[in-house]
């Protein structure tokens, strides 16, 4: 027979959520270094495809992807447990992610404003930007499906007592 309590010891509470907390801290880390990489890779690409333009010239939707991966990066930094934070990660890693691979494998061709940015070769920096992004990718939905459950677990930990029914009295 077993007796309750008896086997080993189940973590506390605290214990999980400081163990949940630090991992979703690593993940801001590693995500906002991949991030990071994504924002100075663009930006430092921006200037050679100036000349590749339609209305909009693909310099210019590099500096808008720098711009948006700087952003995520300092925001995860300082508002990493809000899962608002790591959904607009999430998306900025992706979008870049996406672009890049459509890019290298489909002549897409202009559409609208955008310029035709068929380039089917990879770099030491577009493959840099792109295992970064692809790790920001992962670790950003890992972080977002984190800091839900965070998000969740304290909110059951403060939520109000159920009232008390004037039938139960």
């Amino acid at each position: 027979m077993k007796v309750i309590g008896s086997g080993p010891r189940e973590p506390s509470r605290t214990r999980r959520v400081l163990a949940l907390s630090a991992c979703l801290w690593a993940l801001r880390l590693i995500t906002a270094a991949g991030l990071a990489v994504d924002a100075y890779v663009h930006a430092d690409l921006a200037a050679t495809y100036d000349p590749v333009a339609r209305t909009i010239s693909q310099g210019d939707l590099f500096r808008i992807e720098a711009g948006a991966a700087a952003l995520a990066a300092v925001l995860l930094v300082l508002f990493g447990r809000r899962p608002l934070v790591w959904a607009y990660a999430l998306l900025v890693a992706a979008a870049g992610l996406a672009a890049v691979l459509l890019y290298h494998s489909v002549d897409v061709g202009t559409v609208g404003p955008l310029p035709n940015m068929y380039e089917p070769v990879w770099y030491p920096e577009k493959t840099a930007s792109a295992v970064a992004e692809a790790a920001a990718t992962l670790t950003a939905a890992a972080g977002l499906l984190l800091a839900l459950r965070l998000r969740t677990r304290s909110r059951e930990r403060g939520a109000a007592p159920a009232p008390i029914d004037a039938r139960s009295t």
